[in-house]
């Protein structure tokens, strides 16, 4: 057995999953999290995608040599897995390295697993969901529920709503956001067509879409583009590609209402990113939505597909400008007093304490 000293995970207490190349929901809930975790515990990350400077990853290789020695008290460490392949690696790691693991895997799916997930998910040690509609869809309930958390500290109200909003040089006075990359299942489509029929009878109100529109979505999004010069409301309807991160938050505080009419959705950041910001939110049924959101009191939640609804509830919160700064105001406190990165970092911990951690 190394001594501890030769063992450069000797002392870490939780290694996490880090397998995506591409910038993702769950890349972003990883990092938010690990920024609060690594105050709590130690913590070594598999991959290096995303990682910021200050936080060093360590390889597959280096895990299997030396994960198998227990930390030193005795206790095994905790894999936190998130998505298939984190799973197969710590299951590789525990069963052919023989590594001193207890092995978590996060669901948010909000469908039915495939066989081979629902038999990765049985080799865990522990189950964790992030709200009761994606715990639906899993043949056992989870060990525990714990909502996703924001960092409250980069997505924050605005001091001067019309300042920030002036700052993007857009039309009008109030703006309709709708974030994240551009397909179907977003619900961008029905944006606009519960829209196009007021904008004109609201000229203040501008739609702000970002978000990157891969090859396969093209035809997609020049459909609900066509829509908007058909309408003639080429003006009130800005596409403004794929912004980076770091502009991200000021943009969604700018806005008045951020939509998130998804057809499924895991989570779905988006939401508590507004709230959190001071935002009014219009939100489809999907994701963990109808238990976030208050209805009428920080936004509304229309069921998926009734687009009669959504009309009728979009017009009623355009018709209002001064209810949605109310709205805006509500859901930062319920961010502030139920959905912080702080108190999911925490849950987690907890929870991993409690598997031999």
């Amino acid at each position: 057995m190394s001594p501890p000293s030769a063992n450069p995970i000797a002392t870490t207490e939780l290694i996490l999953g880090n397998s995506n190349k591409r910038f993702s929901g769950v890349t972003s809930t990883m990092l938010q999290v690990l920024s609060r975790q690594k105050s709590l515990v130690s913590v070594a990350v598999l991959g290096d995608h995303f990682l910021p400077s200050e936080m060093s990853s360590i390889s597959f290789l280096t895990l299997a040599k030396y994960a198998r020695v227990p930390l030193a008290d005795g206790r095994h460490r905790v894999f936190h897995a998130r998505r298939n392949n984190e799973m197969i690696q710590a299951l590789i790691l525990k069963t052919l390295f023989r590594a001193k693991l207890k092995i978590v895997f996060t669901s948010t799916a909000q469908r039915h697993h495939t066989r081979f997930t629902r038999w990765l998910i049985k080799q865990m040690d522990g189950i964790v969901s992030t709200c009761a509609a994606a715990a639906h869809y899993l043949q056992s309930p989870p060990n525990i529920i714990v909502p996703h958390g924001i960092d409250s500290t980069i997505y924050h109200p605005t001091a001067n709503k019309e300042e920030s909003w002036s700052q993007w040089g857009l039309p009008g006075k109030y703006g309709i956001g709708i974030f994240g990359r551009i397909r179907k299942q977003k619900g961008l489509d029905r944006l606009i067509d519960a829209a196009l029929p007021l904008l004109k009878q609201y000229p203040d109100f501008t739609i702000v879409i970002t978000g990157q529109v891969q090859s396969k979505d093209q035809a997609y999004f020049d459909t609900q583009m066509a829509k908007v010069t058909d309408a003639g409301l080429q003006k009130q309807v800005v596409y403004l590609g794929e912004l980076p991160f770091a502009q991200i938050p000021s943009l969604i505080r700018s806005m008045s209402i951020v939509a998130a009419l998804s057809r499924n959705e895991g989570f779905g950041l988006t939401v508590l990113e507004a709230m959190a910001s001071g935002v009014a939110v219009l939100t489809s049924d999907a994701g963990a939505w109808p238990e976030i959101v208050r209805e009428g009191i920080d936004g509304h939640t229309v069921a998926s597909e009734n687009m009669m609804d959504l009309s009728a509830t979009l017009a009623n919160m355009l018709a209002s400008p001064e209810s949605l700064i109310s709205m805006g105001q509500q859901g930062r406190q319920r961010i502030e007093q139920h959905f912080t990165i702080e108190r999911e970092a925490e849950s987690l911990v907890n929870y991993f304490k409690t598997l031999n951690f």
